[in-house]
């Protein structure tokens, strides 16, 4: 039936690909896309065929012979785009339809072509709309007036983000200069049944927005590993253990950084090298040069008969086809059971075969979380998303943007522009007029009779490229060997002459360095550091950390562990066998010493925050460890702790001000925040760095089960 609804030339295709038949996400939204005019979520697993359950439908029923651009692809990578256009174009070979990638390093010439000429499908990110709003605001009516169409790739990644707020509001403004409305299909393989609204409101228009959803599920093969780690630096025994493991296979290896990323495909290669085994070892990492990357990308998709080793960090979790993989590593937890699912469906990808993962943990704590993950991945559990109600820091961004864009506009006009903004829905009107008044105060704008420009300051902002994204990117220096470029690395204290470094899964010697300039000129070597990059793991959810608890308090055994981790967790759980927990969601533990308490919250990373701040701004010595959920006070009383807990929570605005004020470290995960009043500083902290009734809440529900240990 679904088949028949598709055009001819789509057919065609479909023939010539030699499919027996259409996947059930694929025949469930050709029905769908074609009978009615609502938005759609396609979910279902990874290489389930979303990618042409959204095309064939829509290539079969728009008319492409209409002026403008009819399809617009938004994805989150640019990997992703220069991955997928040749899939796309593929598609469209028996429509003459035209498909152009638009984003910075895309081809000008056939972007200039696009604007002179504007139809077909074009393939982009947020950061490009916002780039075409600022700088040429005539394209987006010119390109988009007409679009039909907007298909939103690998959905999951942008929401409850930052980027995925810019996103939403990107979507509101291209559909206010449009001549009709345009429908919105959104792709993922991620999501979970409690966050579907999420992506419903992403489209712009939830109501109206429905979900597809295949569940069928592959089945996983999962083992456990441990080598403790008593250094920075991997054990040798696992990775002589990785190399066994992944040696006969092709394998993709996830670390948690990208410097971890670096050690293992450096380390994998030398051991290869002493045991003559393959030499297919590389790195990926947005840090590693673009086309060192694309060919990797390249080799593993069209690579039939030889293994392959790549060490990579969330650049290769989403969609990147790069053909088979037969095995999937993780070094340490991850830090979500979402990450944890996407990563398992990169291996078994084709009809019939299973998903292989080998999960290493290097603590004893890693160990325990991966295994509640894990346990939370087979209940289907994921975390749920919690999407900003207050974005001041998008709104100013938002509001430069939209001034920007109209060279110029009236105040009221902005003021509707934002109020009927779906992002800012929940920020009041007199809100939105105080922000647009502390702009003109800072500068930001300059108000000319009734009608608002950008000021100085906030040119100096929007006329920066770092603009057109609302994620922090730190400052790099360009790596460079005898010309080419390597990659890019932050700088750091390792930054010397002589040092040596690893990228690119490669060992460099520091030859040069022009700090002006912003370049470091390296020669291959034989030994070196992995470099230092920012950024740490991700915040955990409180459900991860219960899971936890209660893997502690059973006796279950797991046949998925090996000999050692089946010892660790043994030795983990005879440490709080003395404590008796009856309830998981208000029985905690807590360990006194003379003058000091351990306190494992066993909850989320934003809640053992608030913890830790709330008792800190009084003076109390605390200690947060978020690697194990738990708090080391220094008092005499834990009632005490507790009182002070619930006092400096009644007045935490006022703290959180005194914090702002002494230096802006709390604002690091917001771009923008550090250009806003102070009490929107304050709320936007308390909303998204920290969770303080979550806190208060477990405080107050609070069974303490104390276990007294000798000093």
């Amino acid at each position: 039936m679904a088949y028949k609804l598709l055009s001819e030339p789509i057919r065609k295709y479909i023939r010539a690909q030699g499919w027996e038949a259409l996947r059930p996400i694929q025949a469930a939204a050709i029905q769908k896309i074609t009978s009615t005019d609502l938005n759609y979520i396609l979910a279902s697993k990874t290489a389930s065929g979303k990618t042409e359950a959204a095309f064939l439908p829509i290539l079969s029923s728009t008319n492409f012979n209409e002026k403008g651009v009819q399809v617009l692809y938004i994805s989150p990578l640019i990997a992703l785009i220069n991955d997928q256009v040749n899939r796309v174009e593929d598609l469209c070979k028996n429509l003459e339809i035209n498909v152009t990638k638009w984003h910075g390093e895309a081809n000008r010439s056939l972007k200039k072509k696009l604007i002179k000429n504007p139809n077909g499908i074009v393939l982009i990110t947020p950061e490009s709309i916002e780039a075409m709003f600022v700088n040429a605001p005539y394209n987006i009516t010119n390109l988009f007036g007409n679009l039909k169409f907007i298909i939103i790739d690998e959905i999951h990644s942008f929401l409850g983000v930052d980027r995925g707020l810019q996103l939403m509001s990107l979507l509101y403004r291209i559909q206010k200069e449009a001549s009709q409305n345009i429908r919105v299909i959104g792709l993922s393989a991620t999501i979970g049944d409690d966050n579907y609204i999420h992506a419903k409101k992403l489209t712009g228009n939830a109501p109206n927005t429905k979900v597809l959803l295949d569940r069928t599920k592959k089945p996983t093969i999962a083992k456990f590993k441990f080598y403790e780690s008593t250094s920075k630096e991997l054990p040798l025994d696992l990775l002589k253990d990785l190399y066994l493991e992944t040696k006969e296979n092709k394998a993709l290896i996830f670390p948690n950084s990208r410097g971890r990323t670096e050690e293992v495909a450096v380390k994998l290669h030398r051991i290869s090298d002493r045991l003559n085994g393959h030499k297919n070892y590389f790195s990926h990492h947005s840090s590693v040069d673009k086309e060192i990357r694309e060919s990797v990308e390249f080799f593993a998709k069209n690579n039939i008969r030889n293994n392959f080793c790549i060490s990579a960090t969330s650049t290769l979790e989403l969609g990147i086809d790069i053909g088979t993989v037969e095995k999937i590593i993780q070094i340490d937890s991850t830090h979500s059971v979402a990450s944890l699912v996407q990563r398992i469906g990169r291996s078994g990808r084709k009809d019939g075969q299973k998903s292989m993962v080998c999960l290493y943990a290097t603590d004893k704590w890693s160990l325990l979380q991966s295994l509640a993950c894990w346990s939370l991945y087979q209940k289907d559990f994921l975390e749920p998303i919690h999407t900003a109600l207050k974005a001041y820091d998008i709104l100013l961004h938002q509001l430069l943007s939209i001034v920007k864009q109209y060279s110029g506009i009236e105040i009221k006009n902005l003021a509707n522009l934002l109020s009927t903004n779906p992002v800012f829905e929940s920020i009041s009107t007199d809100e939105i007029e105080k922000l647009i008044n502390y702009s003109i105060d800072e500068d930001y704008l300059e108000k000319i009779r009734s009608e608002l420009i950008l000021g100085l300051a906030g040119e100096k902002i929007v006329n920066s490229r770092d603009f057109y994204s609302v994620f922090n990117t730190e400052p790099d220096f360009k790596v460079i060997h005898s010309g080419r470029k390597v990659g890019q690395i932050p700088f750091s204290p390792q930054i010397k002459v002589n040092e040596n470094l690893l990228l690119a899964a490669k060992i460099w010697k520091i030859k040069d360095i022009d700090f002006k300039g912003g370049i470091i000129e390296v020669i291959p070597a034989k030994d070196g550091k992995a470099p230092s990059f920012s950024g740490g793991a991700g915040g955990i959810h409180q459900e991860v950390r219960k899971e936890m608890l209660k893997i502690l308090k059973s006796q279950a055994d797991y046949e998925e562990l090996n000999q050692e981790c089946i010892d660790i967790l043994s030795e983990l759980r005879f440490e709080f066998k003395k404590f008796l927990i009856q309830n998981f969601d208000t029985d905690r533990p807590l360990i006194k010493k003379e003058n000091q308490f351990v306190f494992y919250t066993f909850s989320g990373t934003k809640i053992n925050r608030s913890l830790s701040f709330l008792l800190g701004v009084s003076g109390t010595d605390v200690i947060l460890n978020d690697n194990n959920s738990s708090l080391e006070i220094h008092a005499d009383s834990f009632s005490k702790v507790i009182s002070e807990i619930k006092k400096n929570y009644n007045n935490v605005d006022l703290h959180l001000k005194e914090k702002l004020l002494e230096n802006d470290n709390l604002l690091a995960f917001s771009k923008w925040g550090i250009y806003l009043p102070l009490d929107y500083k304050t709320e936007i902290v308390k909303e998204r760095y920290f969770d303080f009734e979550g806190a208060i809440n477990l405080i107050e529900n609070l069974n303490i089960v104390e276990h007294k240990r000798a000093t």
